[in-house]
Protein backbone atom coordinates (compact mmCIF):
# COMPACT_ATOMS: atom_id res chain seq x y z
CA UNK A 1 0.00 0.00 0.00
CA UNK A 2 1.49 3.36 -1.00
CA UNK A 3 1.78 6.30 1.43
CA UNK A 4 -0.95 8.11 -0.48
CA UNK A 5 -3.32 5.17 -0.12
CA UNK A 6 -2.45 4.85 3.58
CA UNK A 7 -3.31 8.52 4.17
CA UNK A 8 -6.59 8.08 2.31
CA UNK A 9 -7.47 5.02 4.38
CA UNK A 10 -7.08 6.79 7.72
CA UNK A 11 -8.61 10.08 6.66
CA UNK A 12 -12.09 10.73 8.14
CA UNK A 13 -15.06 11.41 5.87
CA UNK A 14 -15.83 15.10 5.34
CA UNK A 15 -19.21 14.80 7.04
CA UNK A 16 -17.50 13.50 10.19
CA UNK A 17 -14.99 16.33 10.22
CA UNK A 18 -17.71 18.98 9.90
CA UNK A 19 -20.40 17.37 12.08
CA UNK A 20 -22.23 19.97 14.16
CA UNK A 21 -21.93 19.58 17.90
CA UNK A 22 -24.52 21.68 19.68
CA UNK A 23 -23.15 23.86 22.43
CA UNK A 24 -24.36 23.10 25.96
CA UNK A 25 -25.35 26.77 26.16
CA UNK A 26 -27.65 26.35 23.17
CA UNK A 27 -29.11 23.12 24.58
CA UNK A 28 -29.81 24.84 27.90
CA UNK A 29 -31.41 27.82 26.14
CA UNK A 30 -33.64 25.47 24.13
CA UNK A 31 -34.78 23.76 27.34
CA UNK A 32 -35.54 27.12 29.03
CA UNK A 33 -37.50 28.39 26.02
CA UNK A 34 -39.37 25.08 25.78
CA UNK A 35 -40.31 25.31 29.44
CA UNK A 36 -41.68 28.82 28.90
CA UNK A 37 -43.65 27.76 25.83
CA UNK A 38 -44.98 24.56 27.42
CA UNK A 39 -47.99 26.10 29.26
CA UNK A 40 -48.97 28.23 26.27
CA UNK A 41 -48.78 25.27 23.89
CA UNK A 42 -50.69 23.15 26.40
CA UNK A 43 -53.50 25.70 26.65
CA UNK A 44 -53.86 25.95 22.88
CA UNK A 45 -53.77 22.17 22.39
CA UNK A 46 -56.35 21.56 25.10
CA UNK A 47 -58.56 24.36 23.78
CA UNK A 48 -58.65 22.82 20.29
CA UNK A 49 -58.87 19.21 21.52
CA UNK A 50 -61.15 19.32 24.59
CA UNK A 51 -62.52 16.16 26.16
CA UNK A 52 -65.92 17.81 26.35
CA UNK A 53 -66.52 20.77 24.07
CA UNK A 54 -68.59 23.31 25.99
CA UNK A 55 -67.71 26.18 23.66
CA UNK A 56 -71.26 26.47 22.22
CA UNK A 57 -72.66 26.48 25.76
CA UNK A 58 -70.21 29.22 26.83
CA UNK A 59 -71.06 31.33 23.78
CA UNK A 60 -74.78 31.04 24.51
CA UNK A 61 -74.56 31.76 28.23
CA UNK A 62 -71.68 33.34 30.17
CA UNK A 63 -68.90 34.07 27.68
CA UNK A 64 -70.36 37.34 26.29
CA UNK A 65 -70.66 38.67 29.86
CA UNK A 66 -67.12 37.57 30.72
CA UNK A 67 -65.77 39.20 27.58
CA UNK A 68 -67.73 42.45 27.96
CA UNK A 69 -66.67 42.93 31.58
CA UNK A 70 -63.04 42.18 30.75
CA UNK A 71 -63.02 44.72 27.92
CA UNK A 72 -64.70 47.39 30.06
CA UNK A 73 -62.27 46.86 32.93
CA UNK A 74 -59.19 46.76 30.71
CA UNK A 75 -60.12 49.83 28.67
CA UNK A 76 -61.40 51.79 31.69
CA UNK A 77 -58.34 51.01 33.82
CA UNK A 78 -55.98 51.71 30.93
CA UNK A 79 -57.51 55.10 30.14
CA UNK A 80 -57.75 56.24 33.75
CA UNK A 81 -54.25 55.02 34.62
CA UNK A 82 -52.97 56.64 31.43
CA UNK A 83 -54.50 59.98 32.35
CA UNK A 84 -53.21 59.88 35.94
CA UNK A 85 -49.74 58.61 35.05
CA UNK A 86 -49.26 61.01 32.15
CA UNK A 87 -50.50 64.02 34.09
CA UNK A 88 -48.32 63.26 37.11
CA UNK A 89 -45.27 62.66 34.90
CA UNK A 90 -45.80 65.98 33.10
CA UNK A 91 -46.13 67.96 36.31
CA UNK A 92 -43.08 66.55 38.13
CA UNK A 93 -40.90 66.77 35.00
CA UNK A 94 -41.81 70.17 33.65
CA UNK A 95 -42.49 72.18 36.83
CA UNK A 96 -41.22 72.78 40.32
CA UNK A 97 -43.74 73.15 43.12
CA UNK A 98 -43.88 72.33 46.84
CA UNK A 99 -42.92 68.68 47.36
CA UNK A 100 -42.28 67.98 43.67
CA UNK A 101 -38.93 66.25 44.25
CA UNK A 102 -40.25 63.86 46.89
CA UNK A 103 -43.48 63.26 44.96
CA UNK A 104 -41.37 62.16 42.02
CA UNK A 105 -40.47 59.10 44.12
CA UNK A 106 -43.67 58.71 46.13
CA UNK A 107 -45.75 58.31 42.97
CA UNK A 108 -44.09 54.91 42.45
CA UNK A 109 -45.10 53.46 45.82
CA UNK A 110 -48.51 52.05 44.76
CA UNK A 111 -46.51 49.38 42.91
CA UNK A 112 -45.70 47.90 46.33
CA UNK A 113 -49.37 47.13 47.00
CA UNK A 114 -51.29 44.39 45.17
CA UNK A 115 -54.53 45.69 43.72
CA UNK A 116 -56.61 43.25 45.74
CA UNK A 117 -55.37 44.80 49.01
CA UNK A 118 -56.55 48.19 47.75
CA UNK A 119 -59.94 46.64 46.97
CA UNK A 120 -60.27 45.25 50.49
CA UNK A 121 -59.43 48.66 51.97
CA UNK A 122 -61.89 50.54 49.75
CA UNK A 123 -64.81 48.24 50.53
CA UNK A 124 -64.04 48.24 54.24
CA UNK A 125 -64.00 52.04 54.29
CA UNK A 126 -67.08 52.70 52.15
CA UNK A 127 -69.39 49.74 52.77
CA UNK A 128 -72.62 49.99 54.78
CA UNK A 129 -70.93 49.11 58.07
CA UNK A 130 -67.83 51.18 57.29
CA UNK A 131 -66.89 54.49 58.90
CA UNK A 132 -68.17 56.72 56.05
CA UNK A 133 -71.74 55.43 55.91
CA UNK A 134 -71.91 54.92 59.68
CA UNK A 135 -70.92 58.55 60.24
CA UNK A 136 -73.43 59.73 57.63
CA UNK A 137 -76.24 57.86 59.34
CA UNK A 138 -75.22 59.28 62.70
CA UNK A 139 -75.02 62.89 61.47
CA UNK A 140 -78.18 62.81 59.35
CA UNK A 141 -80.30 60.66 61.63
CA UNK A 142 -80.81 57.92 59.07
CA UNK A 143 -81.66 54.49 60.42
CA UNK A 144 -81.25 52.16 57.42
CA UNK A 145 -80.03 52.02 53.82
CA UNK A 146 -83.57 52.81 52.61
CA UNK A 147 -83.26 56.33 54.00
CA UNK A 148 -80.47 57.43 51.65
CA UNK A 149 -78.65 56.56 48.43
CA UNK A 150 -75.02 55.45 48.32
CA UNK A 151 -73.19 54.07 45.26
CA UNK A 152 -72.62 50.32 45.13
CA UNK A 153 -69.00 49.70 46.11
CA UNK A 154 -68.72 46.18 44.72
CA UNK A 155 -69.13 47.15 41.09
CA UNK A 156 -67.20 47.64 37.86
CA UNK A 157 -66.54 51.32 38.41
CA UNK A 158 -64.97 50.60 41.79
CA UNK A 159 -62.83 47.86 40.24
CA UNK A 160 -61.62 50.29 37.57
CA UNK A 161 -60.78 52.84 40.27
CA UNK A 162 -58.81 50.35 42.36
CA UNK A 163 -56.93 48.84 39.43
CA UNK A 164 -56.03 52.27 38.07
CA UNK A 165 -54.77 53.41 41.45
CA UNK A 166 -52.52 50.37 41.73
CA UNK A 167 -51.24 50.28 38.14
CA UNK A 168 -50.81 53.90 37.02
CA UNK A 169 -47.06 53.88 38.01
CA UNK A 170 -46.32 51.83 34.88
CA UNK A 171 -47.57 54.70 32.71
CA UNK A 172 -45.90 57.22 35.01
CA UNK A 173 -42.45 55.61 34.71
CA UNK A 174 -42.49 55.31 30.94
CA UNK A 175 -43.99 58.75 30.32
CA UNK A 176 -41.73 60.54 32.78
CA UNK A 177 -38.67 59.05 31.09
CA UNK A 178 -40.03 60.12 27.69
CA UNK A 179 -40.55 63.70 28.89
CA UNK A 180 -37.09 63.83 30.44
CA UNK A 181 -35.40 62.67 27.26
CA UNK A 182 -37.00 65.35 25.13
CA UNK A 183 -34.87 68.33 24.20
CA UNK A 184 -35.46 71.44 26.28
CA UNK A 185 -35.01 73.61 23.19
CA UNK A 186 -38.27 72.32 21.73
CA UNK A 187 -40.23 73.79 24.63
CA UNK A 188 -38.24 77.02 24.55
CA UNK A 189 -39.18 77.49 20.89
CA UNK A 190 -42.83 76.70 21.64
CA UNK A 191 -42.80 79.18 24.51
CA UNK A 192 -41.24 81.84 22.29
CA UNK A 193 -44.03 81.31 19.79
CA UNK A 194 -46.60 82.08 22.47
CA UNK A 195 -47.63 78.58 23.51
CA UNK A 196 -48.93 78.32 27.06
CA UNK A 197 -48.61 75.29 29.38
CA UNK A 198 -51.75 73.56 28.08
CA UNK A 199 -50.84 74.08 24.44
CA UNK A 200 -47.29 72.83 25.01
CA UNK A 201 -48.66 69.72 26.69
CA UNK A 202 -51.17 68.86 23.96
CA UNK A 203 -49.19 69.93 20.90
CA UNK A 204 -45.57 69.22 21.93
CA UNK A 205 -45.28 66.93 24.94
CA UNK A 206 -48.11 64.49 24.19
CA UNK A 207 -47.20 63.77 20.53
CA UNK A 208 -43.56 63.10 21.43
CA UNK A 209 -44.47 60.86 24.40
CA UNK A 210 -47.39 59.07 22.73
CA UNK A 211 -45.50 55.77 22.11
CA UNK A 212 -44.42 55.61 25.76
CA UNK A 213 -47.94 56.39 26.96
CA UNK A 214 -49.39 53.70 24.70
CA UNK A 215 -46.85 51.16 25.96
CA UNK A 216 -47.70 51.97 29.58
CA UNK A 217 -51.43 51.68 28.96
CA UNK A 218 -50.89 48.31 27.25
CA UNK A 219 -49.06 47.04 30.35
CA UNK A 220 -51.90 48.27 32.59
CA UNK A 221 -54.46 46.50 30.43
CA UNK A 222 -52.46 43.24 30.52
CA UNK A 223 -52.26 43.43 34.31
CA UNK A 224 -56.01 44.09 34.46
CA UNK A 225 -56.73 40.97 32.40
CA UNK A 226 -54.50 39.00 34.79
CA UNK A 227 -56.29 40.22 37.93
CA UNK A 228 -58.40 37.86 39.99
CA UNK A 229 -58.41 39.25 43.54
CA UNK A 230 -60.17 42.54 42.72
CA UNK A 231 -62.79 41.14 40.35
CA UNK A 232 -63.57 38.22 42.65
CA UNK A 233 -64.04 40.52 45.65
CA UNK A 234 -66.21 42.92 43.65
CA UNK A 235 -68.13 40.03 42.01
CA UNK A 236 -67.33 41.22 38.48
CA UNK A 237 -67.45 38.26 36.12
CA UNK A 238 -64.43 38.47 33.82
CA UNK A 239 -62.55 35.95 31.68
CA UNK A 240 -60.20 35.16 34.57
CA UNK A 241 -63.20 34.54 36.83
CA UNK A 242 -64.56 32.30 34.09
CA UNK A 243 -61.44 30.12 34.23
CA UNK A 244 -61.93 29.55 37.95
CA UNK A 245 -65.65 28.92 37.54
CA UNK A 246 -65.42 26.49 34.61
CA UNK A 247 -62.45 24.59 35.98
CA UNK A 248 -63.07 24.46 39.73
CA UNK A 249 -66.87 24.43 39.80
CA UNK A 250 -67.73 22.65 36.54
CA UNK A 251 -64.59 20.50 36.48
CA UNK A 252 -64.03 21.12 32.76
CA UNK A 253 -60.34 21.66 31.92
CA UNK A 254 -61.12 21.99 28.20
CA UNK A 255 -63.54 24.86 28.81
CA UNK A 256 -61.01 26.58 31.06
CA UNK A 257 -58.40 26.21 28.31
CA UNK A 258 -60.79 27.68 25.75
CA UNK A 259 -61.38 30.75 27.90
CA UNK A 260 -57.62 30.94 28.52
CA UNK A 261 -57.01 30.99 24.77
CA UNK A 262 -59.19 34.10 24.50
CA UNK A 263 -57.10 35.82 27.18
CA UNK A 264 -53.91 34.77 25.39
CA UNK A 265 -55.19 36.31 22.17
CA UNK A 266 -56.05 39.59 23.89
CA UNK A 267 -52.73 39.69 25.71
CA UNK A 268 -50.85 38.97 22.48
CA UNK A 269 -52.46 42.00 20.84
CA UNK A 270 -51.58 44.17 23.85
CA UNK A 271 -48.03 42.81 23.98
CA UNK A 272 -47.49 43.61 20.32
CA UNK A 273 -48.89 47.10 20.87
CA UNK A 274 -46.59 47.58 23.88
CA UNK A 275 -43.53 46.40 21.96
CA UNK A 276 -44.43 48.54 18.95
CA UNK A 277 -44.86 51.57 21.20
CA UNK A 278 -41.47 51.02 22.82
CA UNK A 279 -39.78 50.48 19.46
CA UNK A 280 -41.18 53.79 18.21
CA UNK A 281 -39.86 55.64 21.27
CA UNK A 282 -37.01 57.47 19.57
CA UNK A 283 -35.52 60.72 20.84
CA UNK A 284 -33.13 62.57 18.55
CA UNK A 285 -30.88 65.39 19.59
CA UNK A 286 -30.91 68.45 17.33
CA UNK A 287 -27.51 69.58 18.56
CA UNK A 288 -24.28 67.98 19.74
CA UNK A 289 -24.82 69.32 23.25
CA UNK A 290 -28.51 68.70 23.86
CA UNK A 291 -30.03 70.75 26.65
CA UNK A 292 -32.34 68.78 28.94
CA UNK A 293 -35.77 70.02 29.95
CA UNK A 294 -35.48 72.70 32.63
CA UNK A 295 -38.39 72.60 35.12
CA UNK A 296 -40.15 75.94 35.64
CA UNK A 297 -41.11 77.22 39.07
CA UNK A 298 -44.88 77.54 39.37
CA UNK A 299 -46.57 80.44 41.16
CA UNK A 300 -47.81 79.72 44.66
CA UNK A 301 -51.44 79.01 43.77
CA UNK A 302 -50.65 76.89 40.71
CA UNK A 303 -47.91 75.10 42.65
CA UNK A 304 -50.30 74.13 45.45
CA UNK A 305 -52.81 72.88 42.88
CA UNK A 306 -50.11 70.77 41.18
CA UNK A 307 -49.06 69.37 44.56
CA UNK A 308 -52.63 68.33 45.36
CA UNK A 309 -53.10 66.70 41.94
CA UNK A 310 -49.93 64.62 42.42
CA UNK A 311 -50.79 63.77 46.01
CA UNK A 312 -54.20 62.33 45.17
CA UNK A 313 -53.02 59.18 43.31
CA UNK A 314 -50.34 58.57 45.95
CA UNK A 315 -52.82 58.92 48.80
CA UNK A 316 -55.43 56.72 47.14
CA UNK A 317 -53.04 54.08 45.77
CA UNK A 318 -50.72 53.78 48.78
CA UNK A 319 -51.58 55.71 51.94
CA UNK A 320 -55.25 54.74 52.03
CA UNK A 321 -54.87 50.92 51.82
CA UNK A 322 -51.88 50.99 54.19
CA UNK A 323 -53.83 53.03 56.73
CA UNK A 324 -56.85 50.71 56.59
CA UNK A 325 -54.71 47.59 57.00
CA UNK A 326 -52.64 49.16 59.77
CA UNK A 327 -55.79 50.13 61.70
CA UNK A 328 -57.09 46.56 61.52
CA UNK A 329 -53.70 45.12 62.48
CA UNK A 330 -53.52 47.38 65.54
CA UNK A 331 -57.05 46.42 66.57
CA UNK A 332 -55.97 42.80 67.07
CA UNK A 333 -52.25 42.50 67.94
CA UNK A 334 -52.61 38.79 68.67
CA UNK A 335 -53.17 38.16 64.93
CA UNK A 336 -49.45 38.73 64.36
CA UNK A 337 -48.60 35.56 66.26
CA UNK A 338 -51.25 33.31 64.72
CA UNK A 339 -49.76 29.91 63.79
CA UNK A 340 -51.46 30.04 60.38
CA UNK A 341 -49.77 33.38 59.62
CA UNK A 342 -46.33 32.03 60.52
CA UNK A 343 -46.97 28.95 58.40
CA UNK A 344 -48.07 31.11 55.45
CA UNK A 345 -44.97 33.27 55.85
CA UNK A 346 -42.73 30.19 55.85
CA UNK A 347 -44.44 28.81 52.74
CA UNK A 348 -44.10 32.16 50.98
CA UNK A 349 -40.40 32.37 51.78
CA UNK A 350 -39.77 28.83 50.56
CA UNK A 351 -41.80 29.05 47.35
CA UNK A 352 -40.86 32.64 46.47
CA UNK A 353 -37.21 32.13 47.36
CA UNK A 354 -36.97 28.91 45.35
CA UNK A 355 -38.64 30.56 42.36
CA UNK A 356 -36.32 33.58 42.57
CA UNK A 357 -33.15 31.45 42.76
CA UNK A 358 -34.26 29.16 39.92
CA UNK A 359 -35.35 32.05 37.71
CA UNK A 360 -32.25 34.20 38.20
CA UNK A 361 -29.92 31.21 37.76
CA UNK A 362 -31.63 30.34 34.47
CA UNK A 363 -31.42 33.97 33.35
CA UNK A 364 -27.69 34.14 34.12
CA UNK A 365 -27.15 30.90 32.18
CA UNK A 366 -29.05 32.16 29.15
CA UNK A 367 -27.62 35.69 29.02
CA UNK A 368 -24.05 34.51 29.61
CA UNK A 369 -24.43 31.80 26.99
CA UNK A 370 -25.67 34.31 24.44
CA UNK A 371 -22.81 36.72 25.11
CA UNK A 372 -20.28 33.89 25.11
CA UNK A 373 -21.34 32.11 21.93
CA UNK A 374 -23.11 34.81 19.93
CA UNK A 375 -25.15 31.93 18.51
CA UNK A 376 -27.90 32.79 16.06
CA UNK A 377 -30.08 30.13 17.68
CA UNK A 378 -29.67 31.74 21.09
CA UNK A 379 -30.49 35.18 19.66
CA UNK A 380 -33.80 33.73 18.44
CA UNK A 381 -34.46 31.93 21.73
CA UNK A 382 -33.65 34.97 23.89
CA UNK A 383 -36.92 36.90 23.23
CA UNK A 384 -38.98 33.69 23.22
CA UNK A 385 -37.91 32.92 26.79
CA UNK A 386 -39.31 36.27 27.96
CA UNK A 387 -42.90 35.88 26.74
CA UNK A 388 -44.00 34.07 29.88
CA UNK A 389 -44.83 37.38 31.52
CA UNK A 390 -47.40 38.08 28.82
CA UNK A 391 -49.41 35.05 29.94
CA UNK A 392 -51.67 35.76 32.95
CA UNK A 393 -51.17 33.63 36.05
CA UNK A 394 -54.48 31.77 35.65
CA UNK A 395 -53.60 30.86 32.05
CA UNK A 396 -50.17 29.58 33.10
CA UNK A 397 -51.79 27.51 35.83
CA UNK A 398 -54.14 25.85 33.34
CA UNK A 399 -51.31 25.27 30.89
CA UNK A 400 -48.95 23.79 33.47
CA UNK A 401 -51.32 21.69 35.54
CA UNK A 402 -52.61 19.59 32.62
CA UNK A 403 -49.20 18.31 31.35
CA UNK A 404 -47.67 18.13 34.83
CA UNK A 405 -50.59 16.02 36.07
CA UNK A 406 -50.06 13.59 33.18
CA UNK A 407 -46.34 13.37 33.95
CA UNK A 408 -47.10 12.94 37.65
CA UNK A 409 -49.37 9.96 37.01
CA UNK A 410 -46.78 8.34 34.72
CA UNK A 411 -44.07 8.75 37.36
CA UNK A 412 -46.33 7.44 40.13
CA UNK A 413 -47.30 4.38 38.05
CA UNK A 414 -43.66 3.66 37.25
CA UNK A 415 -42.54 3.91 40.86
CA UNK A 416 -45.45 1.77 41.99
CA UNK A 417 -44.57 -0.91 39.42
CA UNK A 418 -40.93 -0.92 40.54
CA UNK A 419 -41.36 -0.63 44.31
CA UNK A 420 -44.93 -1.65 44.98
CA UNK A 421 -45.70 1.59 46.86
CA UNK A 422 -47.65 4.59 45.61
CA UNK A 423 -45.58 7.81 45.98
CA UNK A 424 -48.52 10.08 45.23
CA UNK A 425 -48.32 13.15 43.01
CA UNK A 426 -44.77 14.50 43.18
CA UNK A 427 -45.08 17.67 41.06
CA UNK A 428 -48.71 18.76 41.33
CA UNK A 429 -49.06 17.38 44.85
CA UNK A 430 -46.31 19.65 46.14
CA UNK A 431 -45.23 23.24 45.67
CA UNK A 432 -43.01 22.29 42.72
CA UNK A 433 -45.69 23.24 40.17
CA UNK A 434 -46.11 26.61 41.87
CA UNK A 435 -42.36 27.31 41.77
CA UNK A 436 -42.30 26.37 38.09
CA UNK A 437 -45.22 28.69 37.31
CA UNK A 438 -43.49 31.61 39.03
CA UNK A 439 -40.24 30.89 37.18
CA UNK A 440 -42.03 30.88 33.82
CA UNK A 441 -44.10 33.98 34.52
CA UNK A 442 -41.33 36.15 35.93
CA UNK A 443 -38.37 34.96 33.86
CA UNK A 444 -38.57 38.20 31.83
CA UNK A 445 -37.88 40.25 35.00
CA UNK A 446 -34.73 38.30 35.83
CA UNK A 447 -33.62 38.22 32.21
CA UNK A 448 -33.87 41.98 31.82
CA UNK A 449 -32.02 42.73 35.07
CA UNK A 450 -29.24 40.21 34.35
CA UNK A 451 -28.80 41.32 30.74
CA UNK A 452 -28.48 44.93 31.87
CA UNK A 453 -25.89 43.92 34.48
CA UNK A 454 -23.79 42.01 31.93
CA UNK A 455 -23.92 45.02 29.60
CA UNK A 456 -22.34 47.30 32.22
CA UNK A 457 -19.18 45.17 32.51
CA UNK A 458 -16.27 46.13 30.27
CA UNK A 459 -15.40 43.35 27.75
CA UNK A 460 -11.71 43.78 28.63
CA UNK A 461 -12.21 42.20 32.07
CA UNK A 462 -13.41 38.76 30.89
CA UNK A 463 -10.81 38.88 28.10
CA UNK A 464 -8.08 39.38 30.69
CA UNK A 465 -9.44 36.48 32.74
CA UNK A 466 -9.45 34.18 29.71
CA UNK A 467 -5.88 35.18 28.83
CA UNK A 468 -4.83 34.21 32.37
CA UNK A 469 -6.17 30.71 31.89
CA UNK A 470 -9.72 30.99 33.22
CA UNK A 471 -12.33 28.93 31.43
CA UNK A 472 -15.90 29.88 30.69
CA UNK A 473 -17.14 28.86 34.13
CA UNK A 474 -14.20 30.42 35.93
CA UNK A 475 -14.71 33.73 34.15
CA UNK A 476 -18.37 33.74 35.13
CA UNK A 477 -17.70 32.87 38.79
CA UNK A 478 -14.59 34.99 39.36
CA UNK A 479 -15.25 38.03 37.15
CA UNK A 480 -18.90 38.49 36.25
CA UNK A 481 -20.75 37.36 39.36
CA UNK A 482 -18.77 39.48 41.88
CA UNK A 483 -19.29 42.59 39.72
CA UNK A 484 -23.00 41.79 39.27
CA UNK A 485 -23.74 41.08 42.93
CA UNK A 486 -26.00 44.10 43.41
CA UNK A 487 -27.95 43.54 40.18
CA UNK A 488 -28.40 39.85 40.96
CA UNK A 489 -29.73 40.75 44.40
CA UNK A 490 -32.17 43.20 42.82
CA UNK A 491 -33.35 40.56 40.33
CA UNK A 492 -33.84 38.03 43.14
CA UNK A 493 -35.88 40.55 45.12
CA UNK A 494 -38.07 41.56 42.17
CA UNK A 495 -38.91 37.96 41.28
CA UNK A 496 -39.55 37.13 44.94
CA UNK A 497 -41.87 40.11 45.44
CA UNK A 498 -43.92 39.38 42.33
CA UNK A 499 -44.13 35.70 43.31
CA UNK A 500 -45.28 36.74 46.76
CA UNK A 501 -48.06 38.94 45.32
CA UNK A 502 -49.22 36.53 42.59
CA UNK A 503 -52.72 35.30 43.43
CA UNK A 504 -54.44 33.50 40.49
CA UNK A 505 -51.64 30.99 39.82
CA UNK A 506 -51.17 30.38 43.54
CA UNK A 507 -54.84 29.62 44.10
CA UNK A 508 -54.97 27.15 41.21
CA UNK A 509 -51.63 25.37 41.69
CA UNK A 510 -51.06 25.29 45.45
CA UNK A 511 -51.26 21.88 47.12
CA UNK A 512 -54.14 21.05 49.43
CA UNK A 513 -53.98 22.95 52.74
CA UNK A 514 -51.01 25.02 51.49
CA UNK A 515 -51.33 28.72 52.27
CA UNK A 516 -49.14 31.69 51.32
CA UNK A 517 -49.40 35.30 52.45
CA UNK A 518 -51.38 36.20 49.31
CA UNK A 519 -53.89 33.36 49.70
CA UNK A 520 -54.24 34.08 53.42
CA UNK A 521 -55.10 37.72 52.73
CA UNK A 522 -57.61 36.67 50.08
CA UNK A 523 -59.20 33.98 52.22
CA UNK A 524 -59.58 36.15 55.34
CA UNK A 525 -60.82 39.15 53.37
CA UNK A 526 -63.43 37.03 51.56
CA UNK A 527 -64.76 36.15 55.02
CA UNK A 528 -64.83 39.88 55.93
CA UNK A 529 -62.12 39.24 58.53
CA UNK A 530 -59.65 42.02 57.75
CA UNK A 531 -58.20 41.94 61.25
CA UNK A 532 -56.64 38.55 60.50
CA UNK A 533 -55.82 39.48 56.90
CA UNK A 534 -54.06 42.75 57.80
CA UNK A 535 -50.74 41.33 59.17
CA UNK A 536 -50.12 39.27 56.04
CA UNK A 537 -51.07 42.24 53.85
CA UNK A 538 -48.66 44.55 55.69
CA UNK A 539 -45.81 42.04 55.30
CA UNK A 540 -46.45 41.94 51.54
CA UNK A 541 -46.49 45.73 51.41
CA UNK A 542 -43.27 46.08 53.46
CA UNK A 543 -41.32 43.76 51.16
CA UNK A 544 -42.83 45.47 48.13
CA UNK A 545 -41.65 48.87 49.35
CA UNK A 546 -38.05 47.61 49.39
CA UNK A 547 -38.39 46.42 45.79
CA UNK A 548 -39.95 49.73 44.70
CA UNK A 549 -37.12 51.65 46.40
CA UNK A 550 -34.56 49.69 44.37
CA UNK A 551 -36.63 50.24 41.24
CA UNK A 552 -36.87 53.98 41.88
CA UNK A 553 -33.11 54.24 42.37
CA UNK A 554 -32.42 52.46 39.08
CA UNK A 555 -35.08 54.22 36.97
CA UNK A 556 -35.64 57.69 38.37
CA UNK A 557 -31.99 58.15 39.20
CA UNK A 558 -30.61 57.04 35.86
CA UNK A 559 -33.44 58.11 33.60
CA UNK A 560 -33.97 54.59 32.32
CA UNK A 561 -37.24 54.51 30.50
CA UNK A 562 -37.80 50.74 30.78
CA UNK A 563 -40.46 49.76 33.27
CA UNK A 564 -39.96 46.92 35.69
CA UNK A 565 -42.38 44.76 33.76
CA UNK A 566 -41.96 44.67 30.06
CA UNK A 567 -42.88 42.03 27.55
Amino acid sequence: MTDENAQMSVAKPAWRRTAYRPSPWVIGAVLIAALVLLPIASVLWTAFHPTENIWPHLLATTLPRYLANSVILAVGSGLLAGAVGTGAAWLVTMFRFPGSRILEWLLLLPLAIPAYIGAYGLVDFLQYSGPVQSELRYLMGWTSARDYWFPDIRSRWAAVLVLSGALYPYVYMLTRAAFREQAGGVYEVARALGAGPWRMFWQVGMPLARPAIAAGIAIVMMETLNDYGVVAYFAVQTLTMGIFSVWLEAGNAGGAAQISSLILGAVLVLALAERAGRSRSRFYATARQRRPVTPRQLPRGAGLAAMVLCLLPFLFGFVFPVAVMAAHALSRPSAWMAPDLLRALRNTLVVGGSAAILTVAAAIFMVYGLRLTGSRAMRYLFPIASIGYAAPGAVLAVGLLIPLAAVDHRIADLIQDLTGSDPGLILTGSAAALVLAFAVRFFALAQGAVDSAFGRISPSLPMAARSLGQGEGGTLVRVYLPLMRGSIGTALLLVFVDSMKELPATLLLRPFNFETLATRVQEKASLENLADAAPAALVIIAVGIVAVALLARSTLGSGDRSPRKSV
